[in-house]
């Protein structure tokens, strides 16, 4: 191992150490060892110092007990004229910095010095989870951590931009020479948050730490993963190396610090602690290197790489499977730009909401019928309205293959949305006949039109149905007259659909199907789709796991005979129990499919609950407390799923009170009470 690397690590590390046991003191003198110090809504306590020591830090008099065996792990700093194998040391160097870097960061909470501004801080639980479904389904291939800043603005948005594309997940520390790439985004005007995939966490460099605790939860949250020892460390380590690829990207040279080290001691400490997760460490300045594999699955760290082929020569590194499609539009493309925003200022034109009609709709098709990577745009382009305009909009996608069938329709038809909008600027909201979509004046300017919305379409239903889909074709319309006999067909089409779903009972059928999409990532968990259950995200019913297993035998929705009913009332059937302790390995032996309290599917709890308000997604409790005192919430509406059909439904009443002592309450296995 480079001896500079080393060096720089082990002299980091006792800096953080130093710099964790000053402030602790002096919190000590001033709120006593009973002051309780915690991240906001976890159930993780200190989740990396739980994680890796098993100890559960809830007042200061733990903190202490957590840099007590951060001390134990520093390695003496190297002589100048002593040469030994530095690998272990600087290992245990960096794990004794996060630890410290944890305690730092928890201790900005009970001082008052929480991130503020663009900073987001800590991620609760609530995010994790959320963000989990992602690098389930694939749609987040990896993360990075970037500790410094870019030469430029302009690099720094080619940066986040490379990664966006590729779908990868951008957490944000540390400066360089006073900068942070997320002061560098936030000046150009580049939106940050979970949903754009750029998470700015803290101007510090111990701020990283927020990235690692992050991957240290997923093991513990996803891989069932309970600390308490050394080798459940190691578990939760090893984890991370082969489920959750990330990187470091360090970049940019820090003035103070000599040539030959390049970047400061803080930094190399936090790079160490990332290579005991598996984590390898890429930079755009000329840092020694640790070529050899050994922690990481092949190089440590790589350096001198130009920006604009480091992204790529990263996810060789890490070894990180990026799906690749290349879909002719003048805009990046990638489900980092999923949950991007368009507000009313930055739009050109919008399509739906509250200005138009907008509908989609898909259908399959004989053969014949069928043009492949035909585009028909029939009324107006988005150039032949003036700026902030709004059109019409109808989206008929038309499908033929030989082996598609009518059941497949709702299955491609759901992912249009998804589709649209990972385009950077593009934003869509909503299905059916309630679609809501704005092209941005950037993308618009770029030269984004109509007809790349059917470019689109027709290359990722190729890309991703290909196996049932032979040919595809687009019309758009946006002539209102035009419009009218296709849209009165499609809302006759999804009557029927929901008529046909809508009618089903659960004793209608003898056969459920299975959901076991997430347990690539939460190895025990079953979801048992019926037709009056849908998965426990929402985002499946019987009929789309029925269409799935026909599209893919070998897939993660696998039919579920019911056989005997040992009990109508809670919904328990002897087929299910029996499929369900095979494929959750065990660990689950029943399932109530009627019952919340005694059994039921297997699931995470959040603290927030979320509902489509006025075609928004909204926190309930934030329009609760908006809205108090007055009548306005009467005029908003929400989306709700009424007998099997989603409805917008007026909100007739609200009230808020404080949960009962009576009330039942559920403790959860990660600690949650409910």
């Amino acid at each position: 191992m480079s001896r500079i690397i080393a060096s720089a690590a082990i002299r980091g590390a006792h800096k953080y150490v130093k710099e964790a046991e000053e402030k602790l003191n002096k919190l000590m003198e001033e709120k006593g060892p009973e002051e309780k110090v915690a991240f906001p809504n976890t159930a993780y306590y200190l989740p990396l110092i739980y994680a890796l020591l098993g100890i559960e830090v809830k007042t200061l008099k733990d903190t202490q007990k957590a840099l007590e065996k951060a001390r134990s792990l520093l390695p003496p700093l190297i002589a100048e004229k002593l040469w030994l194998p530095y690998l272990g040391n600087a290992l245990d160097a960096g794990i004794a910095t996060l630890i410290a870097q944890e305690i730092i960061e928890a201790l900005k909470y009970l001082t008052g010095d929480e991130p503020k501004g663009i900073w987001l801080g800590f991620t609760d639980d609530a995010i994790l989870r959320t963000q989990g479904i992602k690098l389930v389904d694939g749609r987040m291939p990896g993360f990075a951590a970037c500790a410094g800043a870019l030469p430029t603005n302009e690099e720094a948005v080619r940066l986040a931009r490379a990664l966006q594309e590729k779908s990868i997940l951008v957490f944000m520390a540390s400066s360089s020479n006073g900068r942070s790439m997320a002061e560098q985004l936030a000046e150009e005007g580049i939106e940050m948050n979970w949903d754009t995939f750029l998470v700015p966490y803290g101007k510090d460099t111990s701020a990283a730490v927020h990235a690692l605790n992050f991957a240290a939860r997923s093991a513990m949250t996803f891989g069932g993963i309970k600390p308490g020892s050394l080798e459940k460390a190691r578990e939760i380590l090893l984890y991370n190396k082969e489920r959750v690829h990330a990187f470091v990207l360090a970049l940019g040279i820090d003035p103070e610090v000599n040539e030959d080290q390049v970047i400061t001691d803080e930094k190399y400490a936090t790079a160490a602690g990332a290579i005991n997760f598996g984590f390898p460490v890429l930079s755009d300045v000329d840092i020694p290197q640790i070529l050899p594999s050994g922690i990481c699955t092949y190089e440590h760290v790589v350096s001198n790489i130009s920006l604009d082929k480091i992204v790529s020569k990263a996810v060789e590194v890490r070894d990180i499977k990026i799906k690749v499609t290349e879909i002719p539009i003048p805009v990046p493309y990638g489900a980092g730009f999923e949950g991007e925003r368009v507000r009313k200022e930055q739009m050109q034109i919008e399509f739906g909401g509250k200005r138009t009609t907008a509908f989609e709709l898909l259908r399959g098709k004989p053969m014949e019928e069928v043009e492949d990577g035909k585009i028909q745009i029939i009324g107006p382009e988005v150039d032949e309205v003036e700026e902030g305009g709004a059109l019409p909009l109808g989206i008929l996608v038309e499908v033929a293959g030989r082996k598609f069938q009518e059941d497949f329709e709702t299955v491609l038809e759901r992912r249009i949305h998804e589709f649209i909008s990972c385009a950077n600027g593009i934003f869509h909201m909503g299905q059916r006949a309630i679609a809501w979509i704005r092209i941005s004046k950037e993308s618009f300017q770029k030269g984004f039109r109509l007809k790349h919305l059917g470019e689109i379409l027709i290359a990722q239903i190729h890309d991703e149905y290909s196996a049932i889909v032979d040919k595809v074709q687009v019309k758009i319309i946006t002539d209102e007259e035009k419009m009218k006999e296709p849209l009165q067909e499609a809302r006759k089409i999804y009557h029927q659909r929901d008529e046909r779903i809508g009618g089903m009972t659960d004793e209608d059928v003898d056969t459920f199907y299975s959901c076991i999409l997430c347990q690539s990532y939460a190895p025990d968990h079953v979801c048992i789709v019926t037709p009056q259950r849908l998965g426990l995200c929402g985002a499946y019913t019987w009929l789309d796991c029925k269409a799935s297993h026909q599209l893919n035998p070998r897939g993660p929705n696998e039919p579920v005979k019911k056989g005997k009913c040992l009990d109508e009332v809670k919904g328990q059937w002897e087929g299910v129990n029996d499929y369900l302790k095979l494929k959750s390995h065990g660990n689950l032996e029943r399932f109530n499919a009627y019952s919340m309290i005694e059994d039921p599917m297997t699931s995470c709890v959040v603290g927030e609950t979320e509902l489509i308000i006025d075609g928004k997604p909204t926190r309930i409790d934030e329009f609760i407390n908006h809205h108090r005192g007055g009548g306005d919430y009467a005029k908003s509406s929400a989306l709700t799923l009424k007998e099997g059909k989603a409805e917008q439904e007026p909100i007739a009443a609200m009230q808020r009170f404080p949960a009962p002592e009576t009330l039942i309450k559920l403790r959860t296995k990660s600690g949650v009470k409910l």
